[in-house]
């Protein structure tokens, strides 16, 4: 096979597509005939894109895995490609090096701008000729129509089942096993639904800024950045109906109907279920940090693009009628935090009226990071002879890398990477899911523009607004965190 890495001198490339071939390398999971193809602008030679390169994966693979012996192993499946991706020069060298009858696949960490004239050029010089995979990133498009113009585009060339769309957050084990946790056990599938939930929080937190992407992030914001991917996935991994068999086709049906049942979130009652916020000048780990409109590289003072996302969402559908599914992101928060919280309804009868414990509800938390578990907050008997019914709670937890026999979590690109080789398309987005999820977006968007809710500012290093602490506080409940 031979994979090609479009933008192969880019920061995805050196943060995550190499360390996680080289993980793959060091496993033994990398089939021993796949060449990868390194594509970048940069008139290089590939021992000096190598030089360069081995110093940036260092940081990224642990002390354990790395030894210079199998750098020069994984080395030697290099070659190195001088590209323009936007004009058709240099293409039809590749065409000359892919054999038909040899699987190809192409990653393209590139903007979503070059996407087109890209597979335009693979089109125009016959490399699409045999087994051809497409590996895109995203944003896929900023708006409803624009997704569906990006897809429109690279379906002239590739069919759907050869298009990886990458969402990387589904590659983590903590998601997958969330899968196995629902549709593995019973005692936990029994209680999945609107008569034991009584609401379920799903937060996405970053210490870090916008790391000086003003002009890419500022036309964004962080509903298009993050929850229209990352969050929106994971609600409909939670939501979902279990599906009839692990098949990509099997999740992407039941992903799709979570979010056609999501209830719109538009001018009648976007003050009431959305917050937008925007981080101020504060302090982070005990350094002063600035505020969005002092970061580098800001040209507009009254720039009104949100750092800060706070949604009541309800789905409506049979299983999950009348709960609420209240997700929050921002950055400048205090910790790099993602998790999914399930609180479970108070029991109808408490039988140990009188006894001491706190009033703290049954809850299943979900910890994508930063350290992967699931943890279970029930409660227990106090162990004393003084008090006969004292309650406490505990958590029962999960540690998957504890529990394991493993020295590190494989990172969620190694994941990806190893099923896009084996064409295993069950953790990768689909285009009626991706649109759809869009669709539901742009009504969003739409009320923000019509009503046009107060930017909402808060400190950096802080939790959010205070408005997004009373979305979840007015309904008598609170944030995890």
């Amino acid at each position: 096979m031979d994979l090609l890495i479009f933008g192969a001198r880019g920061d995805l490339s050196a943060r995550k597509l190499f360390p996680a071939l080289y993980h793959l390398d060091n496993c033994e999971l990398l089939p021993a005939d796949v060449r990868i193809h390194a594509l970048a602008r940069e008139d290089i030679t590939l021992e000096t894109f190598l030089e360069d390169i081995k110093v940036r994966v260092r940081k990224y693979v642990d002390d354990s895995r790395w030894s210079e012996q199998q750098w020069a192993n994984y080395a030697s499946r290099f070659v190195y490609h001088r590209i323009d991706f936007g004009t058709a020069d240099g293409f039809t060298e590749l065409s000359g090096v892919l054999a038909p009858d040899r699987p190809a696949m192409f990653y393209l960490a590139t903007p979503p701008s070059l996407f087109g004239p890209i597979c335009e050029h693979l089109g125009a010089t016959g490399c699409l000729i045999g087994d051809r995979r497409l590996l895109l990133e995203k944003p896929i498009g900023h708006d409803l129509e624009s997704c569906r113009a990006v897809n429109d585009t690279v379906g002239e060339y590739f069919s759907e089942d050869s298009i990886y769309r990458v969402d990387h957050y589904l590659g983590k084990e903590t998601v997958q096993n969330l899968l196995v946790m629902r549709f593995g056990n019973r005692f936990i599938n029994t209680q999945w639904d609107q008569s034991c939930v009584d609401h379920v929080q799903i937060t996405v937190a970053e210490p870090i800024g916008i790391e000086g992407r003003w002009n890419y992030y500022d036309g964004v914001g962080q509903l298009r950045d993050m929850v229209q991917n990352h969050l929106m996935q994971l609600l409909c991994l939670v939501a979902m109906e279990p599906p009839n068999s692990m098949t990509a086709e099997g999740i992407r049906d039941e992903k799709v109907k979570i979010v056609r049942a999501l209830r719109p979130i538009d001018e009648n009652n976007v003050r009431d279920h959305a917050v937008r916020g925007q981080y101020a000048a504060g302090w982070l780990r005990g350094e002063s940090v600035p505020g969005y409109l002092e970061e580098e590289d800001c040209p507009a003072q009254d720039s009104q693009t949100e750092t800060y996302v706070a949604l009541k969402a309800f789905i409506d559908n049979w299983r999950w009628a009348g709960v609420p599914f209240y997700l929050r992101t921002g950055k400048r928060m205090p910790e790099k935090l993602t998790e999914i919280v399930i609180t479970y309804k108070a029991l109808p009868h408490n039988i140990f009226a009188g006894a001491s414990r706190e009033d703290v509800p049954n809850r299943l938390v979900i910890r994508l990071q930063p350290n992967e578990g699931i943890e279970m907050q029930m409660v227990s008997k106090q162990h004393s002879l003084r008090n006969k019914m004292g309650l406490v709670t505990k958590n029962l937890n999960l540690d998957f890398l504890g529990s394991s026999e493993l020295d590190r979590i494989p990172d969620a690109y190694e994941r990806l990477l190893l099923d896009a080789i084996n064409a295993d398309q069950s953790l990768f987005v689909g285009r009626e899911e991706i649109e759809e999820s869009w669709r539901w977006c742009d009504e969003l968007i739409d009320a923000w523009q019509t009503r046009a809710p107060t930017l909402q500012p808060y400190q950096a290093g802080s939790w959010g607004p205070t408005k997004g602490e009373l979305l979840i506080e007015k309904d008598g409940r609170s944030w995890h965190v």
